[in-house]
């Protein structure tokens, strides 16, 4: 297929502003809309790393005059913007809503009524529409339990356990046709943008693709706001000569995959119709426990930092979830290349390389967290 204007929303990020690089490689028209949220982008300007061959448009997903527009002179539309953290959405519950849902919705509603000539649609989601990963029973094989007790997890108890029997299970690479369990509104918004964007394609003809986000990481990461991923909080705090902290005991187990995999695999999801109108896992199809991601970072910053093991939960945790990627494979010729050691290598040189580039805020959004009566007491 070929597309030649391309818009994407939340294209300053760091996944949208890698993947806007690379359509523009490609030959393709690239404009990209994006709100400079204070909270990612803290200058309140355009990012140093701006492509000076892509049209910059600054505006909101919610504002139809502005969107609208964009829109109908596209041939193909990649939605990254979206408001992003777990744990804070469970406190701005109207802007995670409202964002989210509502600025998907809008979308929709433009390619519903209004004539456009839009020919893909990718819709980005994540990992948090599964709620806990994918689980194995020795009594009752595949389950899918449920968030875990506060109860639970005020005794340590970490592991999850079988919703029949009771036993501890053991963690399985997640499928996309596991069963959905949302935990906190946030998964709830991205379960409603993937939802309403393949609802709507199916129904009108338009290609839609739901890529699932793992846990990404690399360079452009805003390592200043501390609702990102892990690696970005841990990378600032050791940056300011912190200990990283890590909740429970640091055994959960996730798919760390490089923003350059994850580029190229939406842009197998651009050219090719093999995942058209699926949700498709994007992740590295390897699964590390967190506290040696923790261990990994301090290690290639050369710095004798432990992690400070917390073994205190939080609410709206899951225990364990990583990517069965066959779908990708197999649909998209999807093949991660970029490993752990070399993808944090990078990061880690870009952090060191940009000024200012990791400022250190943690400890007020943990705080936040225990005033809301998210952290359980253990």
């Amino acid at each position: 297929m070929t597309l030649r204007h391309i818009l994407v929303t939340g294209g300053a990020g760091y996944i949208g502003s890698h993947l806007a690089d690379a359509l523009v490689g490609r030959g393709c028209r690239v404009t990209v809309l994006d709100n400079l949220e204070p909270q990612v982008h803290r200058s309140g300007t355009w990012p140093s790393y701006a492509n000076p061959a892509v049209r910059y448009v600054r505006g909101d997903v919610r504002d139809r005059a502005i969107l609208e527009p964009l829109v109908l002179a596209s041939d193909a539309v990649v939605h990254c913007a979206a408001a992003v953290s777990v744990g804070q959405s469970m406190y701005q519950v109207d802007r995670y809503v409202d964002v989210n849902t509502r600025g998907t919705a809008l979308l929709l509603d433009i390619l519903v009524n209004a004539k456009h000539h839009v020919r893909k649609v990718l819709v980005a989601s994540s990992i948090g529409v599964y709620g806990e990963g994918a689980y194995r029973c020795q009594a009752h094989g595949m389950v899918a339990p449920g968030i875990r007790p506060e109860a639970q997890l005020a005794a340590r108890d970490w592991e999850q356990r079988c919703p029949s029997c009771g036993d501890h299970v053991a963690s399985v690479p997640t499928p996309e046709g596991k069963a959905l369990y949302r935990d906190n509104i946030y998964s709830m918004t991205k379960y409603h943008q993937e939802e309403m964007a393949l609802l709507i394609g199916r129904t009108y003809g338009i290609p839609v693709v739901a890529p699932r986000f793992f846990n990404v990481y690399g360079p452009r990461q805003s390592l200043s706001n501390p609702y990102a991923g892990i690696v970005a909080i841990w990378l600032s705090r050791l940056l300011t000569g912190k200990q990283p902290i890590v909740f429970e005991d640091g055994g959960q187990l996730r798919d760390f995959v490089s923003v350059h995999d994850v580029v190229e695999c939406l842009v197998l999801m651009l050219e090719n119709a093999g995942a058209d109108f699926l949700p498709v896992n994007v992740g590295s199809g390897q699964a590390i426990p967190i506290l040696e991601i923790a261990r990994l970072l301090a290690r290639l910053l050369g710095v004798p930092v432990e992690p400070l093991v917390a073994q205190r939960g939080r609410k709206f945790d899951i225990r364990h979830n990583t990517a069965d990627i066959t779908r990708a494979r197999e649909a998209l010729g999807f093949e991660p290349r970029v490993s752990l050691e070399h993808g944090f290598a990078e990061l880690i040189e870009w952090a060191r390389s940009t000024p200012d580039v990791a400022v250190d805020y943690f400890d007020q959004a943990l705080e936040e967290l225990e005033q809301k009566g998210l952290l359980v007491k253990s």
